[in-house]
């Protein structure tokens, strides 16, 4: 599904491009799944800015995600596909044979009147969700937990697909879209299919003012300030003084380990993001 360009009229609206969102289906939320949102524009509970450059932003409602599936047996049929401006995929409204609803995040192959389950009785289409071991190897899932009953944690955004690849006893190796390889329980459950509106990544943001909307506020390069004010500041020519770059306070950044060595989970990742790599180490 590709993006939509517009007329380029001005700067902005020249190298911006929009979603078509071809697959949503209804403008407003289901009232009761929604709650309010507050911003906290980086600030802690002091009132000091400890996350920089957020702020402002549109006014959004969260929408309360189904992240478990454990409403098992109980059919679900879709009612609508919208759009969630907290996420990058498009979510579901499901409406339960019980009378229950939820939102769930939408799989790309997922339509409008579609019925999915959860439990071993659910089969192996787009939006069924069941545990990883009862899943024949090489299918594609999203929203996978890492611990039984968390809820899935694993492949959530726009697009993304995780792939089973192995099962031994009583755990399942999976191929993430980082290319690591990660090994979980048999138990923990996932949903199949890939995720929808994979354009997403394609789409270009085209003027400032798009970012402002989100909540990102501008970025002044350490480069271009004073010394005392920046590590990479001063100086007639605008370069990174002592070659790796830094953050305002000194610690390395851009390319800079900050995993902590002798994690519990290293055990689990069979291959790291980076191959050729020993076990856990990134």
């Amino acid at each position: 599904m590709p993006n939509r360009k517009t007329k380029p009229t001005s700067p902005g609206r020249r190298f911006a491009t929009y979603p078509l969102r071809e697959q949503v289906t209804a403008k407003e939320p289901e009232r009761k799944l929604t709650e309010g949102l507050k911003k906290s524009g980086g600030r802690n509970s002091n009132g000091r800015v400890t996350a920089r450059h957020r702020g402002g932003g549109a006014k959004r409602r969260y929408r309360k995600i189904d992240f478990k599936r454990l409403k098992d047996g109980v059919p679900g049929k879709v009612a609508t596909i919208e759009y969630d401006p907290n996420r990058s995929c498009y979510i579901a409204l499901l409406h339960y044979a019980d009378g229950h609803k939820d939102y769930i995040l939408a799989p790309a192959a997922l339509k409008v009147g579609d019925t999915v389950k959860s439990g071993p009785e659910a089969d192996i289409k787009p939006g069924h969700a069941m545990a990883l071991g009862q899943m024949p190897t090489g299918t594609i899932v999203h929203n996978v937990e890492m611990i039984p009953g968390q809820g899935g944690k694993m492949g959530r955004s726009a697009g993304t697909a995780i792939q089973l690849v192995a099962k031994e006893g009583d755990m399942v190796t999976l191929r993430l879209p980082s290319t690591e390889m990660r090994m979980v329980r048999a138990e923990c459950r996932g949903s199949i299919g890939v995720l929808s509106n994979a354009e997403h990544q394609n789409m270009k943001v085209g003027k400032a003012g798009r970012s402002r909307h989100k909540g990102k506020r501008p970025q002044s390069r350490g480069v271009a300030m004073n010394p005392v004010d920046h590590p990479h500041g001063g100086g007639e020519a605008h370069h990174t003084p002592g070659g790796h770059p830094v953050t305002p306070w000194g610690k390395p950044t851009l390319g800079y380990r900050t995993r902590k060595k002798g994690k519990q989970s290293d055990r689990y990742i069979v291959r790291g993001r980076r191959r050729g790599k020993k076990k856990g180490g990134r």
